[in-house]
């Protein structure tokens, strides 16, 4: 998962209790008093969970209601009770050291810690509540296996929590911060200093609070904030609603890959796969459809419904089964008999609206169409039943729409906006595939903003069987993303010629790397520049034209008027060694709107120009979305699908980015960087020559 997505990606934290007009008793005075928040509606395994077991060690409720945290040094670490001792020790649940894990995570951020700290916690309580052993008797026998993201220091409270069924330092934390005010930092620009300072000078301590105190005006009486930052509040508000109920991507494909793994060895199990509008790479996801194929449906679902990250079964019965994980998505699971998977695919795989279609044509067809398979209609329409009743069920998709008259249409093209009419007319797309790219034109390093060094993403990128990548550090005025000088541009430059020069020879000599491409693999320098406010560019067209491939993208200046938006995109577009519109909309899923564009002129100057339009893969991103894109190819634009790798598993984005112009109805040829490199080089170089034309 990319960092700091999670507010996003993973759901929104429980909203607690709060007043939101008066004064409110300064956080210090709470930190003081050591009061906490524990929902008082909560049941009693889940209000232990919450206090990390502290229940029986010295939690008590005031007469008030709140919860007075144990003393994290009474007793005395040395004399507490401890399972290594023999003493008698609540054993806690793998889904009780999650929560435990979460809410340190939480909590850290609130007091303002390395954001990256809080972000290992969190993955840690994933890697907690998804695994397929009990961790606490692990670590009591002394025999723990490894835990993905758990390092020495999170090892250490593991065994502190399994020992003692206690942990001093989330129990200091618990004192230390009120945990009512972990729901304000999912306000997306809220940090823990405003956060601090909203509680102390206004009382609130709720989402519904802070909502409350933006729509009476009563934020722009603080410093630095005004009427334009409680318009802001409020959008950040109604954008946790939207998220609240879908995930990004790769939140999606972590519940998918945990929650199959968790499951796979169970017995009668033949297969198990997505569905619904993650298999056809929906841009977020709401509830996630799994469909297995099982002999000994009760084991599986039995199995499923008991999976220590679930945090309550919603419904349950014998080939089907929902839950809702904790701090996840509901997700349902649909038993299929074996042989019988093809009507099972298509119905829970296709939008509602294409679903109708197909079983308006089935009906045409004397048949009735479900997840079942195709019932035989009577001449009343209604299926046959008794003797004359017949059924016809397939085991692959191609059968069922071999048997509608239509050739297989790919998932991602089921969303009824012409595929069925495509199909019929013997028109559907040949559509691009991973393996179609020959490279990755958009990726950092830690010159600017990316993780690791050039060589270390430059044989990533080699690894992955690329011809090319594009290096495309940012430019010099995006001083937040450490940008490049003129004189970095140049050293950088050198660096590459270096690198490439080590390709070469080791190519000659047969030791590239496993899986290389064949025609060999070369870093090319690019760069992200910055298209700034005045309009700009940030470097000039003597530097420009030295680059192997230059990127422009628009990160400030983001609330101007569309008019003076489209003079500095125009600038970029028409500019004869600008190449690329990195992720041109500029939003962010559930966090920044689009920029105010005319997208028909954007469209056409592209075209024109020749300029590629970018299809970022992050899934945070995903920009151009699909129906800009392919509004895009249908005007005359070429586009680049890319990763905006800053750190090497984020290579991975090219997934969601060729999802995406899957669903855009994107074909290879309009792709450039499924061209070889020669020709991507060639293509770029000829922008000067479209300009003057």
């Amino acid at each position: 998962m990319t960092p700091g997505a999670h507010a996003a990606t993973s759901g929104t934290r429980p909203s607690v209790g709060g007043d939101v007009h008066g004064e409110g008793p300064a956080l210090d005075a709470i930190v003081e008093a050591g009061r906490g928040g524990v929902d008082p509606d909560v049941d009693a395994d889940e209000e232990t969970t919450q206090l990390a077991a502290g229940a029986s060690h010295g939690t008590r409720r005031t007469d008030a209601g709140a919860f007075v945290f144990p003393d994290p040094d009474e007793p005395p670490y040395e004399t507490r009770p401890r399972a290594s001792r023999g003493d008698d020790v609540p054993l806690l649940r793998n889904d009780q050291l999650a929560r435990i894990f979460y809410e340190i995570g939480d909590m850290m951020e609130l007091k303002g810690e390395n954001p990256f700290k809080a972000s290992a916690y969190r993955r840690a309580a994933e890697a907690l509540a998804h695994a397929q052993f009990d961790v606490a008797t692990a670590y009591r026998e002394r025999k723990p296996p490894p835990i993905p993201g758990v390092g020495k220091a999170i090892d250490e409270k593991l065994a502190e929590l399994a020992d003692t069924g206690r942990l001093r330092f989330y129990e200091r934390l618990r004192r230390e911060v009120p945990p009512t005010l972990v729901a304000l930092l999912d306000v997306p620009g809220l940090g823990p200093r405003t956060v601090r300072e909203l509680h102390d000078r206004l009382g609130i301590t709720t989402l519904a609070g802070l909502e409350a105190a933006a729509r009476g005006g009563h934020l722009r009486g603080l410093r630095g904030m005004g009427q334009r930052t409680e318009e802001r509040v409020l959008a950040g508000l109604a954008a946790m609603e939207r998220r609240r109920v879908r995930i990004r991507l790769d939140a999606a494909a972590e519940v998918v890959e945990r929650v199959v793994s968790a499951v796979r060895r169970t017995s009668g199990l033949r297969s198990i796969v997505p569905a619904g509008s993650f298999r056809r790479r929906r841009e977020t996801i709401g509830d996630i459809d799994l469909l297995a194929e099982s002999a000994d449906p009760p084991a599986l679902i039995e199995r499923f419904s008991s999976l220590p990250a679930v945090e309550h079964v919603i419904a349950r019965g014998s080939h089907k089964a929902a839950v809702e994980l904790m701090r996840g998505p509901q997700v349902d699971l649909m038993i299929m008999p074996p042989g019988r998977a093809g009507t099972y695919l298509v119905h829970f795989t296709g939008s509602a609206e294409h679903n109708v279609r197909l079983r308006g044509i089935a009906r045409d067809r004397g048949w009735s169409l479900s997840e079942h398979g195709f019932a035989r209609l009577g001449e009343d329409g209604e299926p046959l039943e008794g003797d004359e009743a017949e059924l016809r069920t397939f085991a692959s998709e191609e059968e069922v729409y071999d048997f509608l008259g239509l050739p297989f249409i790919p998932p991602e093209l089921r969303e009824d906006r012409g595929e069925i009419e495509a199909a019929q007319a013997g028109r559907l797309p040949h559509l691009v595939e991973l393996s179609d790219l020959q490279g990755d034109c958009h990726t950092h390093s830690d010159w600017s903003d990316g993780h690791y060094t050039i060589e270390e993403m430059a044989e990533t990128g080699r690894r992955r069987g690329y011809a090319y990548q594009v290096l495309t550090d940012h430019s010099v005025s995006l001083t937040i993303a450490h940008g490049l000088s003129v004189e970095r541009v140049e050293q950088q430059r050198a660096i590459i010629a270096r690198l490439n020069e080590r390709f070469a020879h080791e190519e000659a000599d047969g030791r590239a790397p496993e899986g290389s491409h064949p025609d060999g693999f070369r870093l090319l320098h690019g760069c992200e520049m910055e298209i700034r406010s005045d309009g700009r560019l940030d470097y000039d067209d003597d530097l420009l034209a030295r680059f192997d491939v230059v990127v422009a993208s628009l990160h400030v200046g983001r609330r101007q008027p569309r008019t003076q938006l489209m003079e500095r995109l125009m600038t970029a577009l028409r500019n004869p060694y600008v190449d690329i519109i990195a992720h041109p909309s500029g939003r962010k899923i559930g966090i920044r709107d689009d920029l105010d564009l005319d997208w028909d002129e954007v469209y056409a100057t592209a075209a024109r120009t020749g300029t590629l339009l970018e299809i970022n893969g992050s899934d945070e991103r995903l920009d151009l979305d699909d129906r800009r894109a392919r509004r895009a190819r249908d005007a005359g634009c070429r586009l680049v699908v890319d990763s905006d790798a800053h750190y090497l598993h984020e290579f991975d984005n090219i997934v969601w980015g060729v999802g995406l112009a899957r669903r855009a109805w994107i074909e290879p040829r309009d792709i450039a960087n499924t061209m070889p490199r020669d020709e991507l080089l060639a293509w770029c170089a000829g922008k000067v020559d479209r300009v003057r034309r």
